[in-house]
This record gives C-alpha cells, sequence and structure tokens, in this order.
C-alpha cells in the first residue's frame, strides 16, 4: 500500500441524501458516490444512518456497496427529531480519535448541521469532504469542507441533472458577464498570480488545483466540460492563457504566465492605443471610465484573464512595462494616463 494513499472513513446521512435525490426525480444509487470516492483513496469504513423500514427498497443497493445499515428508527406519533445525525457525529468523532490513520472522513449529508461535525474534524488535522445533492444542500455546509461533491454531477461532465453553476462572487456593474471558460480562465490566473505574490519558487499544477478547491470546495472541472484538470490545464495553455513546464514529478507540470506576454500583450497594446486616441483629443484621460473606453475597441476585456486583481492593477503593470504613463492627481483624486511612445522594435 503506497505511504501517501489516503485511508477514508465515509458517513451517510441517507434520508438527507434519499429524499433530495427524490425531490429531483431520482432514485440514489450509492455505486455512484463510491466510485467517486474509491478514486480518491481506500475507503475503509462505510456507515449509512436512517430508519431502514423507511428506506428498505434502498439495502440491496447499500449491501452491494459493501454499507454499514445502522438502525435508527423513528417512534411512532412523535416530532423526528435528529437521533441518526447525532449518533453519525458522535461516531465519527469517536473514530477519529481510536484511528489515527483514517487521514479523509466523508460526511454525505446536505444539512447544515454537520457544519460543527465538519469544523471540529478539520481541526483534529483531518482532511473532510462533503457529499450532497444540489438544491438540498446548505450554502453553509460546501464552505466548511476541504472539498464538497454534489451527487449529481459525480456521473461525469454533461451527464449529471446539476443546476446552472453559481459564479462564487456577483458581477460588479462594469463586469462583463464571464462565460464558462472565461470564468475558469479567470480562476486560474487569479489564484497563480497570488501564489507567484506569496511565495517563492515554482508553482506547481497541483498546487493550484488545491488553492483553487481552498476558495472554492465545489469546484469541479468537469463543470466546464474537461475530464481532467490536466486536460483543463493544456487547453489554457493552447489558448495562450498559462505556460506549462515540465515539473518536479510527470503529470504535474509547473504553471507559468506565457514568457512572450501571451494576450497580455496584446491588452497592452490596445491600452496604449485607446490613451493615445483620448489624449490626442481631450488631454490625457482619467483613469475612471477608461475600461469602458477600452471595451469598445476590446469587447469582452477583463484584466481578470491576465491575472490582476483590478483595473488599476492591470494599468499599473503597463505603466511599470513603459507602455503607458501614469499619475495621481490630487485635487482631482483621480490617476491620470498618457501614452509613451512605443519601444522601437528589435
Amino acid at each position: 500500500m503506497a505511504g501517501d494513499e489516503e485511508r477514508i472513513a465515509l458517513f451517510i446521512d441517507f434520508e438527507n441524501l434519499a429524499i433530495g435525490a427524490r425531490d429531483r426525480g431520482e432514485k440514489l444509487e450509492m455505486s455512484v458516490i463510491m466510485d467517486a470516492l474509491s478514486e480518491r483513496g481506500r475507503v475503509v469504513a462505510r456507515r449509512a444512518y436512517a430508519d431502514w423500514n423507511l428506506f428498505s427498497e434502498y439495502r440491496g443497493n447499500l449491501l452491494s456497496q459493501r454499507i454499514e445499515m445502522l438502525e435508527v428508527p423513528q417512534r411512532a406519533g412523535m416530532v423526528r427529531k435528529n437521533a441518526a445525525d447525532i449518533k453519525l457525529a458522535v461516531d465519527a468523532l469517536e473514530l477519529a480519535f481510536q484511528r489515527d490513520f483514517i487521514t479523509t472522513f466523508v460526511i454525505a449529508s446536505g444539512d447544515s448541521d454537520f457544519t460543527p461535525l465538519v469544523s471540529k474534524l478539520r481541526e483534529l488535522n483531518r482532511r473532510v469532504i462533503g457529499v450532497g445533492v444540489e438544491g438540498s444542500t446548505s450554502e453553509l455546509l460546501p464552505g466548511a469542507c476541504d472539498e464538497f461533491l454534489f451527487y449529481e454531477r459525480l456521473a461525469g461532465p454533461g451527464t449529471a441533472k446539476s443546476a446552472p453553476r453559481k459564479r462564487s462572487r456577483s458581477a460588479s456593474d462594469d463586469e462583463e458577464p464571464a462565460t464558462d471558460l472565461s470564468e475558469i480562465s479567470r480562476l486560474v490566473t487569479g489564484t497563480l498570480s497570488g501564489m507567484q505574490r506569496s511565495q517563492d519558487g515554482s508553482v506547481l499544477s497541483s498546487m493550484i488545483k488545491r488553492a483553487i478547491l481552498r476558495k472554492d470546495p465545489t469546484f469541479s472541472e468537469g463543470d466546464f466540460g474537461f475530464r481532467a484538470w490536466g486536460e483543463l490545464v493544456r487547453h489554457l495553455e493552447k489558448q495562450g492563457v498559462i505556460e506549462l513546464r515540465s515539473g518536479s514529478a510527470d503529470g504535474d507540470p509547473m504553471i507559468d504566465f506565457p514568457s512572450d506576454g501571451g494576450g497580455e500583450g496584446r491588452a497592452f497594446d490596445v491600452l496604449h492605443e485607446v490613451v493615445a486616441e483620448l489624449e490626442a483629443r481631450d488631454g490625457s484621460p482619467p483613469l475612471s471610465g477608461l475600461k469602458n473606453q477600452l471595451r469598445k475597441r476590446q469587447p469582452g476585456f477583463s484584466e481578470k484573464d491576465f491575472g490582476y486583481g483590478g483595473f488599476l492593477q492591470f494599468v499599473k503593470a503597463a505603466a511599470a512595462k513603459g507602455v503607458i504613463d501614469l499619475e495621481w492627481d490630487e485635487e482631482d483624486e483621480d490617476y491620470y494616463v498618457a501614452a509613451e511612445p512605443p519601444a522601437p522594435s528589435s
């Protein structure tokens, strides 16, 4: 057994998953979840909690996946209590203290009541993966996990009956709506830029993926039509967004911005052209409003495509490269931009 193999303990709030899938017109198939977990490591504990008199039609499904079914009966004539949730939480914590070799806990539920359990397991230095059904998963739970898998998406790209992916942040008034591919491009370049600022040395492809999952545990390259992370980064390289170089291990290349500037160089050229035209007509233009002028020349422009957190950062980068000149005006409380003469061709 490989020393770095993940050892996984699976705890299933079965009522939450089964009813969530049923509400979407589907029947829960545990093999879909088990296949996804088997790809991530060795599943050493498998427990599902429910009143099995209410879900007897699923017994064969769980038995075929070697999942232990723990009975938590609902008392007749009483309001349902969260007895199954409590037993699941107690058993998971007990196993965390008793079995040091378990590296990853999977909490299969969309119930926000499990958020404290997830936080405690992470305090104990365990990785936590959540599994839930879209539409019946609390907004609080995914962000508490290291990774969150939506049941509908596990069948693979284009097959899950999943809702459209939500953007993690609403666009500002001057921000163009992002397509799926521009969204993932900006996510990768923004993460790469931030990691390059915060650390020395090369940034490996696997480091980018882990950082993105920390930002958004529900992230999956399958949502954008890619079968694997490597396929996604190779696509971005072909688009000139990033550059790949050999890394310390096969299949984990180093990622950097294109050495020739890629699309960023063309964007700087367009910025210089727009500023020169505005300057010739009305004098040096202020920074405010300049982005809209740039978009008239290059529709869909966004500095985030090149790893910049904001338009001012993009303009400052252009000034640092001698493309334009940038000066702060105290009276107007704004930057004014002037076109620098283009560098002579070599």
